[in-house]
């Protein structure tokens, strides 16, 4: 396990440019693959399939949201966590940290997929599902929920590595699960005739594979943290603070669960099972780029942290300033296709002439605002890698809650399918503008505590 940036105390010394090119360029490699191995299924299904399939697969977006909104709050959380502890030399609850993500996501990955597989048909038709579309998201999820705990354990180690000072061998993890993904998806759909289950065999079976890589990774007696005695019981600390603040991307995820609830519902109002299957489409093309700016705020976390933890404000201030400049090259970078390409974007899912004139003209609409939602994710992931947990849930809930569902409800009554298009960049905006008036407030009180410190010293 080395690399460039495999010494967590390079964190605090090494320049913050070359550092976060380190740490973001695997984190990044690694969300684009994340992001392919979704758009590799939905294409597969889509083409393999059919059109109907893809709107079922829609419909399993909110569940996945809330399934993933659990394993965030472990992983995630714990990562922070880690990041701040070494920054502050604290290696021996560093060493509790792994062990505890282990227990948590072992008792949240099972619990969450009995009750959800319990449940599992009142749930669809709850998200949208219609009795054509219902049978394809049944049997995709059913297979997603018995192999949960294996993807919770997977994401929740891949995020640990990352704070644990190895972001290569965490872009190896996923790399691998999108490689075996891609091999298995067209052999289980078109050889062995499986449909959409085919799809969901192979995520899980790649999952596995990467996962006992994982183990084997943290198995290494050399590292500093591995898996050793004496790290498993649950301390009581260690999961409140990881809970803590871990509970940002939590509630951001069971927001986004809300969401595609109500875009779900509203698009079958309005538009139909195939105009679920269009906003499918659009959420995996766009997705990707979110992904992109995702990886570079994965690769800001440990820093931020560590030199938070340590006290090094201006180094906290530089990857920040570096972080929002690349996140904001990304998104713009996903205005321009959505605008000028999506016709050729949504083709790549389906041969269907109206889902593709569907998708893209909702494409279009989505993505009038893109270019400032990467300042705006940038800064809410920052407010959560220096432990502002509170704040960073506070911008979550305001672009979701506060702003996009109002307008979800609001907007389709005066223009019918097109409001709920024009609801979500709406809400990107009002969202951006009270992200950067937190940002100003948040800069000047800690420059002030970085004078006051340093005049005591």
């Amino acid at each position: 396990m080395s690399g460039k940036a495999s010494s967590p105390t390079e964190l605090g010394t090494r320049p913050v440019g070359k550092l976060l090119m380190a740490y973001a360029i695997p984190a990044v490699i690694a969300m684009t693959a994340s992001s392919l191995y979704n758009m590799v299924d939905s294409i597969f299904i889509g083409q393999g399939v059919g059109a109907m399939a893809i709107s079922g697969l829609a419909i399993t977006f909110p569940l996945m949201n809330l399934s993933a909104a659990f394993g965030s709050m472990v992983g995630v959380g714990a990562a922070t966590l880690m990041s701040v502890k070494l920054g502050q030399k604290d290696y021996q609850t560093a060493q509790n940290i792994l062990g505890n993500v282990v227990v948590l996501n072992l008792i949240l990955g099972i619990l969450f997929g009995i009750i959800a597989l319990i449940f599992l048909d009142p749930i669809l038709y709850f998200f949208g599902a219609s009795e054509t579309t219902i049978p394809y998201a049944r049997d995709y999820m059913e297979i997603i929920l018995l192999g949960n705990v294996v993807t919770h354990s997977y994401l929740g180690l891949n995020a640990l590595l990352r704070s644990a000072g190895h972001p290569q061998m965490s872009m190896y993890a996923t790399i691998l699960t999108v490689v075996i993904n891609t091999i298995l998806d067209p052999l289980f759909i078109y050889q062995f005739h499986m449909g959409i289950k085919g799809a969901a065999y192979a995520t899980i079976l790649a999952q596995i594979i990467a996962l006992v890589w994982q183990f084997v990774v943290f198995s290494n007696k050399k590292e500093a943290l591995h898996f050793r005695r004496g790290i498993y019981r649950l301390k009581k600390k260690i999961v409140l603070d990881t809970i803590a603040i871990g509970l940002s991307p939590f509630l951001m995820n069971t927001c986004a669960c809300l969401v595609v609830i109500l875009i779900n519902r509203g698009l079958a109002e309005y538009g139909g099972d195939l105009a679920i299957g269009a906003y499918g489409i659009v959420n995996r093309v766009l997705f990707l780029f979110i992904m992109i700016v995702i990886g570079i705020n994965q690769g800001m976390q440990p820093i931020a942290g560590y030199n938070y933890g340590a006290g090094h404000i201006d180094r906290v201030f530089r990857v920040l300033r570096y972080t929002i400049y690349s996140a904001t090259v990304v998104t713009t970078l996903g205005f321009l296709i959505g605008e000028f390409t999506p016709e050729l974007c949504a083709r790549a899912f389906t041969s269907d002439e109206k889902l593709i004139d569907m998708a893209a003209h909702g494409m279009r609409i989505i993505v009038i605002f893109y270019p400032i939602i990467g300042f705006q994710i940038a800064t809410t992931n920052f407010f959560q890698s220096i432990g502002h947990a509170g704040k960073s849930i506070f911008l979550s809930l305001t672009r979701q809650l506060l702003f996009l569902v109002p307008a979800l409800i609001i907007f389709p009554r005066f223009w019918q399918l097109d409001g709920i298009w024009m609801a979500m960049p709406a809400s990107d905006l009002v969202a951006c503008i009270v992200t950067a008036a937190m940002l100003v407030i948040q800069n000047k009180k800690m420059k002030q505590r970085h004078l006051a410190n340093n005049g005591q010293q």
